[in-house]
């Protein structure tokens, strides 16, 4: 608890306090009047205050407005007729328990996130000329230092290790409790914690591109991201507030005035505390308070979970997807790839590998680390020279002053490098190598699917999703494969990126227009997909920095099966925010027809105001609790 929620709820105490035992003091007149007026300024100073700004700023129309309103005017009939002032009191009492109750669950909310996005080291342990450890701000360590971790450090930057081995706790960026083993040569990310054995890391990127300041900026700027539903309570607080302003003020003249033309009694007293009581019951608070807080929560539990949602906007997007289309290698494969097979033509299988390997050098793709590891020489003195990456066929480069090209079939002919057969059963993936437009040989590369994706793709048909596709820039028979083992609806492979926007804008326009979209991807060329979706899912541990910038959503494990608990926390969301809308319009509008005719007192509008607001808190809270989804 905060110091100022501490402090209110000793206001509240202590006015709670001195109003009841006000009740036993046998006075009357100014002398009761001037002792109850101290537990309402204890209580509702504050919104006194901010109605005064209010109104001097020329914004006077809010919650506040109205509680000083309402209750001022409470405050004065029961003096004029020595009457009840404990009204008045209870209304900004309980307006204030509902505040501190709101207060309360937001900070916890909030809590939550900080617990778990704990992650922001405060320094680097950098090696001196002497072996001693010298601490440093991790913005001041360029890329390519070797920085040391103790056991129970966090991992400050993104890295390979250079040297050591242990586990990393990955819990508070994935929510998965297992350790990750690691060892020399591995990549590590950032926020994780080293459990046992000293790291040397080599760090591949700045403090600020790393992943702990990412994922930190993402759920700092997730709230300036409103959804449809949180613009419609902000414009409809605009208009709704003047309007029961003016009908309250109606409601209290033109009855009475009524009542002097036609010769009867004027009961001013009667009308005006009917509209006090009709603003006190129009008060928006439930509405303007849970809706934020419903959205705000559901972002929490999704974290907390490794589920990071950019926005409220995107939680109510996912809330409405009918299809899911996924890239497939990184995303329902590992991607970590193992030549399998290798069939020469001409030249033997050693020099093959050999030169596929250096073409592959300076690659950063799953495919290229593969072909690297199947030739334990690849560091060798060869010059390669004028490395070009062709996206959607491969890369070329001239290894000894050769042109190898190293890719796909539609490479192969680019170049006019007739491709032969390969003759043997394979299942893998097919990369074919020239030398000068000469044709010498083929790799087989196998990629192993994840071990939940069958689970996922199960998940996502039990959660109401009615179509699942792949795209993938892979052969027709590997796609077809992983296709018919993960039971996914349609394929589509051999794709160039920009076929993938095309096939993505074709599934577009064949869905219906309440219906979304979402693609799930990892790599660079994932990017302008994700962006062209309606919502983009990229894959946080193993993704590409383009493919998580462009995503709307981020799964810190990489773990498909996240998708579908996604969708489900967006789901539970989405039914909170129409249950909390539904119930505060409804018992507003039957309490405001009650309190017009003269059938609810200053306790029925304390319930309508604050009563509701409560328990819309207390619904939305409900958002938070995402673990069993």
């Amino acid at each position: 608890m905060t110091k100022k929620q501490k402090k209110n709820l000793i206001r509240i105490i202590v006015a709670v306090v001195l109003m009841v035992a006000l009740l036993f003091l046998p006075v009357d007149g100014i002398v009761r009047f001037a002792l109850f007026l101290i537990p309402y300024l204890i209580i509702g100073y504050d919104i006194l205050i901010k109605a005064g700004k209010g109104i001097i700023n020329r914004q006077p129309f809010d919650e506040c407005f109205l509680m000083a309103v309402a209750t001022i005017g409470a405050m004065a009939i029961a003096l004029v007729e020595n009457g009840d002032y404990t009204e008045a009191i209870a209304v900004m009492l309980f307006y204030q328990i509902g505040e501190w109750f709101q207060s309360y669950a937001v900070g916890k909310s909030r809590k939550n996130i900080s617990e778990l996005m704990d992650i922001r080291p405060d320094y680097a342990n950098i090696e001196d000329e002497n072996g001693s450890l010298e601490q440093v701000d991790p913005d001041d360590v360029e890329i390519g230092t070797v920085i040391v971790v103790q056991p129970g450090e966090k991992v400050p930057i993104d890295g390979i290790v250079a040297e050591g081995s242990s586990t990393l706790d990955t819990a508070a960026l994935t929510g998965e409790s297992l350790p990750r083993n690691i060892k020399a040569g591995d990549e590590v990310i950032s926020g994780c914690i080293n459990n046992n054995g000293l790291l040397k890391i080599r760090t591949t990127k700045e403090f600020g591109e790393s992943t702990a300041s990412k994922i930190l900026d993402l759920v700092e700027n997730a709230s300036s991201k409103k959804s449809r539903s949180e613009n419609f309570i902000t414009k409809f607080a605009r208009v709704y507030t003047p309007i029961v302003v003016f009908s309250a003020l109606a409601l209290a003249v033109l009855p009475p005035l009524v009542q002097m033309i036609i010769g009867n009694n004027t009961e001013w007293g009667t009308w005006i505390y009917r509209a006090l009581t009709f603003l006190v019951i129009s008060c928006p608070c439930a509405l303007v308070v849970s809706v934020p807080l419903s959205f705000f929560a559901g972002i929490g539990g999704a974290s907390r979970e490794g589920v990071l949602v950019k926005g409220s906007n995107y939680l109510e997007i996912l809330a409405d997807t009918k299809t899911v289309v996924f890239d497939k290698t990184g995303t329902l494969t590992k991607g970590v790839f193992e030549v399998t097979a290798v069939h020469p033509e001409i030249i033997d299988k050693n020099e093959l590998l050999h030169l596929a390997a250096h073409v592959e050098r300076y690659s950063k793709h799953p495919i290229a680390n593969s072909l690297r590891a199947a030739y334990a020489d690849e560091a060798d003195e060869c010059s390669v020279e004028n490395v070009e990456e062709i996206a959607g066929h491969g890369v070329r480069a001239a290894v000894n002053g050769d042109v190898i090209c190293v890719g796909n079939e539609k490479m192969m002919k680019s170049v006019s490098a007739k491709i032969t057969s390969c003759g043997h059963e394979h299942t893998g993936t097919v990369i074919h190598v020239s030398r000068n437009s000469e044709y010498i040989g083929h790799i087989v590369i196998s990629d192993v699917e994840k071990p939940t994706s069958q689970q996922a793709v199960k998940a996502l048909k039990h959660s109401g999703i009615r179509k699942t596709v792949i795209l993938t820039g892979d052969s027709k028979a590997v796609a077809e494969k992983v296709a018919k083992d993960l039971k996914v609806d349609s394929v589509y492979s051999e794709l160039l990126p920009a076929d993938k926007v095309s096939k993505v804008e074709e599934l577009l326009s064949e869905k219906s227009q309440k219906e979304t979209l979402a693609f799930v991807g990892d790599g660079i060329n994932d990017a302008p997909v994700l962006s062209r979706a309606d919502i983009g899912i990229a894959m946080g541990a193993m993704g590409s920095d383009a493919a998580i910038e462009a995503a709307d959503i981020v799964l810190m494990d990489d773990d498909p099966l996240k998708i579908s608990k996604a969708i489900k926390i967006s789901r539970k969301c989405m039914r909170i925010v129409k249950e909390n809308i539904w119930f505060a319009i409804g018992i507003k509008v039957v309490c405001l027809i009650l309190g017009a005719i003269g059938l609810a007192n200053m306790w029925v509008a304390i319930f309508a105001d604050v009563g509701v607001m409560v328990l819309a808190v207390l619904n939305a809270i409900r958002a938070m609790f995402v673990k069993r989804l």
